[in-house]
């Protein structure tokens, strides 16, 4: 599994249903509301036979609200 962050941008007054939305896909480890540049933090692992782009596209990116992503991906766990 790869483990990705992404940061999520939303729309205004939509970040709570965005934060429902990818709750109840169930397809991340842990999700954060967070301050600053972006309103929300979630921590993925994506199966190492999937490429990352394509996941993110197909799994999260069509949520309504979301205007901008910013995606971390990690190489080694210490």
């Amino acid at each position: 599994m790869n483990c990705v962050f992404v940061q999520i941008r939303c729309k205004p007054a939509t970040a709570y249903k965005v934060a429902e939305a990818i709750a109840l896909r169930e397809i991340h480890s842990e999700l954060y509301s967070t301050s600053g540049e972006y309103d929300l933090l979630v921590k993925l692992y994506i199966p190492k036979d999937k490429d990352v782009g394509l996941y993110i596209n197909d799994n999260l990116l069509d949520i309504e609200g979301i205007e901008r992503t910013l995606t971390t991906l990690t190489f080694r766990t210490f």
